[in-house]
């Protein structure tokens, strides 16, 4: 408990205003002593090989010990890789020669890195020293002591997993379902504020706009090794609870319309970093699972947001549900205040850095990305971090498809929060707290397509990958060939079943397919996007996300105009036509991804070293 304080905001807080005499770090503790520093000798590579009994120029077999190292020089060709490297180079490039899993995390999903990842959870089984890499400088390049160092959020127990994920769980949920909570209220902004609907759906409108802008700046950032994740993350979403406040309490339209673009903006981190939050802790096996459990708090929320709302503003008033986000928010940001501790291994290894230098005085210690940067302006490192992963969403085809199909389905979703008032309102004479309680099919579909993607992940993906390797990254698109026809068929039924005539459960239950089929389909989208780029995975999802929000806030714009004036059975045909192109867009990803990615001048390909 006391390591998940001191990573968390509260304790680096204590430890500034303390000087860092509480909450130490072991490198701070009177008695340390640095683990690796009996395997630091700075000796030749012949030297080496000549205790292990070989030719200067033959790979190294360290005894076993030496063996289990996540980060080894493995032929005197390494060696020399590493120096050209750093003397062309003055250090900016990855060592590309050394195996650890900061490697794997800038290679593509392939047959090497798998090996390399099963490699690695076998050995933190084992509590074995890790040899660190010697510069030709002499530089030491700081890494994890022991192959399960606890440092390490590759290493830390199930438990601690699974409480950081429900973090990044509930913080999505109270996000997402703060943009749909609204939805019950536009009938009192309308009243109060003497304004048409579109007027008063500006309200849903701009916070979904607002939480597509906000993760372009600040997912690129959560990248950044000296920022990292925590910081992006505790200081919008302070924001986010405080503003919470006075959109409650504001008595002009402009006033409400522009706290609630700031509620999305700054509440929007969670949205785009948090699947990446989930790769640095699970292996990549896993990450699919724990990605399932952050979307199904994405994708259902907003359905949710009008059933907790709904008979609470008809009790109490419109601004009822404007408090609930306050209540949702304000305690979810004290435990993460509390007990949320940073994930990402760069940001990590560089304050361990830190650390050693001023334990010991010698700045010979430092972590791979200082060396990485070393030569960049902050101005270079914000650049890069922001304008690369908007230029691979744009230049990559692959990559702008999963962002406008995405924007397509999602925009669909949107539309319900216009429909569902015409439909079960105007039709079948629903209350406000009706329709809401309406939307908890999209919540059970959820819950449905969770569980059918998690079963085919374990019972059949994962067996598959351990038996016979990992094929093509395209692999994983396979669960969305099947569900991809799933929404354009729910949309049809929906739309030609939603009349007086008919039971309300029908079309009810129709819908319900709509959202067992996105989830899958979006399961396999989020699967696909960061293996090419692994190392901009925040700022893929970040520019994903902003492609959704923008759909979906033209599709609260004019989706209640289109449903009024085409009616209900065509208004959602159309949408349900567009659907269609997932349909010939997913199978041609599917079918010529590899040659797409061959061809992209943005992606790290297997045979790169």
């Amino acid at each position: 408990m006391k390591e998940l304080i001191r990573e968390a905001a509260l304790g680096q807080i204590i430890r500034l205003v303390s000087g860092n005499r509480f909450l130490r770090y072991p490198e701070e503790e009177p008695d340390f002593q640095i683990p690796f520093e009996r395997l630091t000798h700075q000796r030749k590579l012949s030297e080496i090989n000549k205790e292990y009994g070989h030719d200067s120029d033959s790979a190294i077999t360290p005894p076993v010990e030496d063996a289990a190292n996540m980060h080894r020089i493995e032929t005197a060709e390494d060696v020399r890789d590493v120096e050209k490297a750093e003397n062309d180079h003055h250090g900016l490039d990855n060592i590309t020669s050394v195996k650890s899993m900061a490697r794997t995390q800038t290679i593509p999903n392939t047959k090497e890195r798998m090996e390399v990842e099963r490699e690695l959870a076998a050995q933190r089984t084992l509590s074995l020293p890790i040899q660190p890499v010697i510069t030709s400088t002499g530089q030491i390049l700081v890494t994890w002591y022991t192959t399960d160092d606890q440092a390490n959020p590759q290493n830390w127990s199930q438990k601690k997993k699974s409480y950081v994920s429900f973090l990044i769980w509930i913080y999505t949920f109270v996000v997402y379902a703060s943009s749909a909570i609204y939805v019950s209220s536009t009938l009192g902004v309308m009243e109060h504020f003497g304004v048409q609907e579109f007027k008063a759906s500006l309200g849903l409108a701009l916070f979904v706009l607002g939480y597509g802008i906000g993760p372009l700046i600040f997912s690129p950032l959560s990248e950044i090794p000296i920022i990292g994740r925590n910081v992006p993350y505790i200081a919008t979403f302070a924001l986010f609870v405080v503003l919470s406040v006075p959109t409650a309490l504001v008595d002009n339209l402009g006033g409400l319309l522009f706290l609630r673009f700031l509620q999305g903006f700054f509440g929007s981190p969670c949205l785009a970093t948090g699947p990446a939050t989930m790769q640095d802790m699970y292996s990549m096996l896993y990450v699919p699972i724990a990605v399932a459990f952050w979307v199904s708090a994405g994708f259902s929320a907003p359905a949710l947001g009008p059933l907790l709302s709904g008979f609470a503003v008809m009790a109490k008033g419109w601004r009822w549900s404007l408090w609930e986000i306050l209540w949702m928010s304000g305690p979810v940001f004290i435990v993460w205040f509390i007990s949320m501790p940073e994930t990402l291994e760069d940001n990590i290894l560089l304050r361990r850095a830190k650390r050693l230098r001023k334990l010991t005085g010698d700045n010979k210690y430092v972590s791979q990305s200082e060396l990485n940067q070393k030569n960049l302006t902050a101005r270079q490192i914000v650049t890069t971090a922001l304008v690369k992963p908007l230029e691979i969403n744009i230049k990559d085809p692959a990559i702008l498809f999963t962002s406008v199909y995405s924007g397509i389905i999602y925009g669909t979703y949107y539309s319900f929060f216009e429909v569902f008032p015409l439909v079960y309102g105007g039709i079948y004479g629903f209350n406000i707290g009706e329709i809401g309680l309406v939307f908890v099919c999209i919540a059970v579909g959820c819950a449905i397509g969770m569980a059918i993607y998690d079963f085919l992940i374990l019972k059949v993906v994962i067996p598959d990958i351990l038996k016979n390797g990992m094929g093509p990254q395209e692999g994983v698109l396979k669960p969305a060939l099947i569900f991809v026809f799933g929404p354009t068929i729910s949309l049809f039924l929906f739309a030609w079943t939603s009349r007086a005539d008919i039971h309300w459960i029908v079309p009810t239950i129709f819908l319900t397919i709509y959202p067992i089929s996105v989830f899958i389909v979006f399961q396999a989208i989020f699967a696909y996007i960061p293996l090419s780029y692994p190392q901009y995975a925040a700022s893929l999802f970040a520019g994903n996300d902003f492609v959704r929000s923008i759909f979906a806030f033209g599709t609260v714009l004019f989706s209640r105009g289109m449903y009024v004036n085409l009616g209900i059975g065509k208004g959602v045909s159309l949408l349900g036509g567009l659907s269609v192109l997932g349909w010939i867009g997913m199978y041609l990803l599917y079918i010529y991804g590899a040659k797409l990615r061959v061809r992209s001048k943005f992606a790290v390909h297997a045979d790169e070293k």
